[in-house]
């Protein structure tokens, strides 16, 4: 195990997590974690049991059937406790997501040079004017309890398309813009009807999310993780605990190599690879606006110590102007309303983050 001196930390935040991981260099650090309220980094806990349903069901021609019923309180019943499932029937083919998956990994196998980089100070600058992060890179500290991720991850905006900052799109590989496009074009089309599904499920008017909150400005912003191989896999996790400040997550998971992990029932459980399948888990934003009904899964992602691990995440919300609140309609005697009207919530979220804080708690009534 390669070991710098303790003086010369600055030298190791310096370098990436990429070059860490291929020098050996042991994680500074920043990057241990101490256990909190979620506990330590279990070497091996459980699988989930995290649900799978056929989204296909849910299509104008399907939607009435009994079977598409059944898959319907199926999906009540996912988000309304672990706030996830494994989606099949989304109509996207196994050889399309495996070109997507390589080209991202050929992405990260470049030299740092050939990698288009956006340095974090532009990032923070783009998010206070913007509110939006994008190009490529890692951490920055703006606290000190801060923890860093053990990642690589780059972040592109994609929807709506005249927001696209084009100047940030890779380069190499050569048809990953097209590639993104047509694969954030395929899920943007299924979000929709998976919205009006949620809404049925929840006995309200099924334009009640797709049209009143995630209009035509919604925004849907592509984040590809790249988690290298960590020498300190038990101190150090790719991403800490946290709840997504989206509406709803949409995850291509790693074909081989497992790291999500969901809290369900005060423990940490793992999330299964389904090659072909597409992991969905609702943010903050979805719970809020079901007045608590849907859950938004608290999560993360452990290292491992031989393999890299890579995942494709993609982030529905709301424009950020759009204010978010409980629907009405699930608001009575019985359920009284549990969250503030919010502007802006995918902020309250980064800022929490950063601090150790869980945002939900900080937008209850």
């Amino acid at each position: 195990m390669a070991l710098l001196d303790d003086d010369d930390a600055s030298v190791k935040l310096s370098m990436s997590v990429r070059e860490m991981s291929i020098k050996g260099v042991e994680p500074p650090p920043e990057y241990i974690v101490k256990e909190g309220i979620f506990g330590a980094i279990e070497s091996s806990p459980e699988a989930g049991q995290i649900p799978i349903i056929d989204i296909s069901l849910f299509s104008t021609s399907s939607q009435d059937s009994a079977k598409a019923q059944i898959e319907l309180e199926k999906l009540r019943s996912a988000l309304s406790s672990s706030g996830c499932f494994q989606a099949i029937g989304h109509g996207i083919s196994s050889s399309f997501l495996d070109k997507l998956r390589e080209a991202a990994t050929n992405f990260f196998a470049l030299p740092e040079e050939e990698k288009r980089f956006n340095p974090m100070e532009e990032n923070q600058k783009h998010f206070k004017v913007a509110h939006r992060t994008e190009g490529c890179g890692h951490d920055v500290k703006v606290s000190e309890e801060r923890v860093f991720d053990w990642a690589y991850r780059p972040t592109l905006r994609v929807f709506p398309e005249d927001q696209r900052c084009l100047d940030l799109w890779l380069e190499n590989p050569n048809n990953f813009g097209k590639m993104l496009h047509e694969y954030t074009t395929k899920v943007k089309f299924k979000m929709e009807i998976l919205f009006k599904a949620m809404a049925k499920s929840l006995n309200l008017e099924e334009n009640s999310f797709a049209d009143k909150r995630f209009g035509k400005q919604a925004k849907m912003t592509a984040r590809f993780n790249f988690y290298p191989q960590c020498s300190r896999s038990d101190q150090v996790l790719g991403v800490k605990p946290h709840t997504d400040g989206s509406g709803v997550t949409v995850l291509l998971q790693d074909k081989e190599v497992e790291g999500l992990q969901v809290f369900v029932d005060d423990k940490w459980v793992r999330v299964p690879i389904i090659p072909d399948a597409i992991v969905v888990n609702l943010g903050d934003q979805m719970q809020i606006m079901s007045n608590g009904i849907f859950k938004s899964p608290m999560h993360r992602v452990v290292t491992n110590p031989d393999r890299m691990r890579l995942s494709v995440a993609l982030f529905n919300k709301p424009d950020p102007e759009t204010e978010i609140s409980p629907v009405e309609k699930l608001i009575d005697e019985t359920r009284s309303r549990l969250y503030k009207t919010v502007k802006n919530y995918g902020r309250i979220s980064y800022e929490c983050y950063q601090r150790g804080e869980i945002a939900l708690e900080t937008v209850k009534i």
